[in-house]
């Protein structure tokens, strides 16, 4: 299950969890069943954030592939530059091929660079949108818990008992 649908089912599980008495804020859960939903979706996480690293790495690579070709382009324009040189008309005519064939090359290279990082930019804007909602919803998940725990825990002595009877 996709970590943000497994988010969305823990939210409908705690929204739908029955109010606890003379309380608008807190609800009561089976602490087992929501620990047991963000365990897995913590052992979900771990996916996600390969599959990040992975598409970081890929980018590395489009745009290491994208240089070393800008710079084989380069390459191939300066030798073909310098071979053209030699020749008066021709020379004139090879430097601007030359150029034309380098600043071709540059755009190439700037456009390739631009189109990864818009890429892995919309990619990490994602997953840091995934991330900050399962992180509201465990930090959500917890005070809830935290809030039930103290409204569980809570147990009057016998001394207060006994005030209260009298009274």
């Amino acid at each position: 299950m996709d970590p943000l649908e497994r988010i969305d089912e823990i939210m409908n599980y705690v929204e739908s969890a029955r109010s606890v008495p003379m309380s608008s804020r807190n609800c009561m859960v089976d602490r087992g069943e929501i620990i047991a939903m963000l365990d897995e979706l913590r052992a979900e996480l771990p996916g996600e954030l390969r599959r990040s690293q992975a598409l970081l790495e890929e980018r590395d690579k489009i745009i290491a592939a994208g240089q070393r070709e800008a710079e084989r382009i380069i390459t191939e324009g300066e030798a073909e530059h310098a071979r053209l040189v030699s020749a008066n008309e021709v020379a004139v005519s090879a430097e601007h091929e030359a150029n034309r064939i380098v600043g071709e090359a540059r755009e190439e290279s700037q456009r390739l660079r631009e189109e990864c990082e818009e890429y892995v930019d919309t990619t990490l804007g994602n997953f840091e949108r995934l991330l900050t909602k399962s992180l509201a919803t465990i930090e959500r998940g917890r005070d809830k818990m935290h809030a039930l725990r103290e409204i569980g825990s809570y147990a009057p002595d016998d001394e207060e008992l006994s005030e209260t009877s009298m009274s």
